[in-house]
């Protein structure tokens, strides 16, 4: 870095995580997004749309101060077909629960290391939050590629 380039911000522990798992399902050709709103009140650090059309969550956690103050992640379970954390090596996986998948990631890659049952999601609702997946995908890059058209939150 030259003295006119200027100093790259640190990347908070919950956006590093998430890039890390994105990282990381991209190699397993899943499609991931951050911040998605499955239903209204309802936002989830990440999905992931796979090859065949499963969905996942993602839950970044910090540690135990932020996983033990979150109380609305129960909510997510009806909005995929696999739920996970995504923790750092640091964090105490033991008080996580069994039932749920674990990512063990850093701000480069991640890896998988227990996989939750899969518990299908109804043929309407995975049609609708497919719908509703491709919809912020597609008005995140339109605002990406035009900012200044002013395209309506997704």
């Amino acid at each position: 870095m030259n003295a006119d380039s200027p100093a790259l911000a640190p990347i908070a522990p919950g956006p590093r995580l998430a890039r890390g798992v994105c990282r990381y399902l991209v190699t397993l050709d899943f499609a991931p997004l951050t911040e998605v709103t499955p239903a209204r009140g309802l936002r989830v650090d990440v999905m992931a749309l796979g090859p065949t059309d499963e969905l996942w969550v993602i839950e970044c956690k910090s540690g135990r101060r932020d996983y033990q103050t979150d109380h609305k992640w129960q909510n997510y379970l009806g909005w995929c077909d696999r739920f996970f954390w995504a923790v750092d090596a640091a964090f105490p996986v033991d008080i996580l629960p069994r039932a749920s998948g674990v990512i063990l990631c850093d701000g480069f890659g991640a890896e998988i290391v227990r996989m939750p049952a899969e518990h299908r999601l109804a043929g309407a609702r995975r049609k609708a939050l497919t719908a509703r997946f491709a919809r912020q995908a597609a008005l995140r890059v339109a605002r990406a590629e035009d900012p200044v058209a002013g395209f309506g939150a997704a």
